[in-house]
């Protein structure tokens, strides 16, 4: 597995910040290449997305939430991939987001991306995209405040 992990500090307050990655169908609004992403139930998440030359579909589970914390995946099917998005308040209007994603690199192509540091690039835009989103913005497009921890979901209103 290869791992990357990139840091940004966006001008919102962490619960912000939080709220906005927790709407992961705007996902294709500020990550490069991710087409669509349907969310199909609190955990459940169906990706399609285009990867270099290829189109690529993988399902993941949230298997970690708690607000403003932290929102941690591991893939089910398709791009063998994990990740973990953790959220720092810095001060009342700043946060620092942290994504750290382990992945394997499928064939030759992938590989040879993932050594010239394709992934470092594509995670780092993506940050600096979602920065500009939700700074832009000044206000999430939603929230879930529910927590997961495993198997185990808990909504909140």
């Amino acid at each position: 597995m290869a791992r990357v992990e990139k840091s940004i500090q966006v001008a919102v307050p962490v619960r912000t910040a939080y709220n906005q990655w927790t709407q992961f169908e705007e996902f294709p609004n500020f990550m490069e290449g991710v087409q669509e992403v349907k969310q199909s139930d609190d955990t459940h998440l169906a990706w399609k997305a285009k990867i270099g030359p290829k189109d690529e579909e993988w399902t993941t589970v949230v298997t970690d939430q708690i607000p403003d914390q932290v929102v941690a995946w591991q893939s089910t099917s398709g791009a063998d991939n994990a990740g973990r998005v953790t959220f720092q308040a810095d001060s009342a209007n700043t946060t620092t987001v942290t994504v750290r994603i382990d992945y394997s690199p499928g064939g030759i192509i992938e590989r040879l991306g993932s050594g010239l540091g394709f992934m470092d690039r594509r995670v780092q835009g993506d940050l600096e995209r979602f920065k500009e989103y939700i700074e832009k913005r000044g206000t999430e497009t939603g929230a879930w405040r529910g927590e997961v921890q495993g198997s185990q979901v808990e909504s909140h209103g």
